[in-house]
């Protein structure tokens, strides 16, 4: 995938978790997220949305999760107004499947990928998973994408489903709070790391990920950046690159 700018500006972000940790704090926050994609949708050459986007998702053959609408009607005006749009998928909505790519043109990505922005190369991805450590995620991620499991689970009415889904999410936000999840961790940020092993052998001048929950512009050699574009839960922070530079910024805060 290569882009070119025209005079205007690629946009990141991830993390929403939309659907925690309550309804009425989700649609305050989603309000929020209308809002930024409002005030983008003009200098918006495209917009990349990088993971966990919801707190769960799940695609059954005829029924995804009730809710979200003002934030669905947004990016059917954005796709309207022929903005590309580019879905990751992350640890909390890895059961999105082809529902966005064939109701908004969105397509859904479960793995990073590689393009060119103006002549710069990125790595964009998510992040989990990915590093040294966390083996414990590592392997319930291979059992949450086991494609027997997965359609064990499509046999769950939704309404039970959902709720057995949102309570283990809930779980994981305790359990991520309790790690000290905001705590800058030196050597073990585990996608800096990876970003250092990529480098070694293949240069980008970005790598752009979210997962982490934490703001974050490393250096990665001499000529490359790690990105870590944060959370929407309480921080609100994107990237934004003009073609020259990418950078952090915070919205409404």
């Amino acid at each position: 995938m290569n882009i070119q700018l025209h005079q205007k500006k690629v946009f990141f972000a991830s993390d929403f978790h939309l659907g925690a940790p309550d309804e009425k704090t989700s649609k305050i926050r989603e309000e929020k997220i209308v809002r930024w994609l409002t005030s983008i949708q003009n200098e918006a050459e495209a917009i990349f949305l990088v993971g966990d986007i919801f707190d769960f998702w799940f695609e059954y053959d005829k029924v995804v999760p009730k809710g979200f609408i003002r934030f669905l009607g947004k990016l059917a005006e954005l796709r309207d107004k022929n903005i590309p749009i580019i879905f990751f998928t992350g640890n909390h909505d890895l059961w999105m499947k082809d529902y966005f790519t064939n109701e908004l043109g969105i397509p859904v990505h479960h793995h990073p990928i590689e393009l060119v922005i103006e002549n710069k190369k990125f790595l964009i991805g998510h992040g989990d998973g990915l590093g040294p450590g966390d083996e414990t995620y590592k392997l319930l991620k291979k059992g949450f994408m086991n494609p027997f499991l997965q359609w064990i689970f499509k046999w769950i009415h939704p309404d039970l489903g959902i709720r057995i889904a949102q309570a283990w999410s809930g779980k994981s936000r305790i359990s991520n709070l309790e790690k000290n999840e905001n705590d800058f961790k030196g050597n073990q940020e585990w996608l800096w790391e990876y970003c250092k092993g990529i480098n070694n052998n293949t240069h980008f001048d970005y790598y752009i990920f979210g997962h982490r929950h934490l703001p974050l512009e490393l250096e990665v050699g001499s000529t490359s950046t790690y990105i870590n574009l944060g959370e929407w839960v309480s921080q609100n922070t994107f990237g934004e690159f003009d073609g020259e530079k990418m950078l952090l910024k915070t919205f409404e805060k």
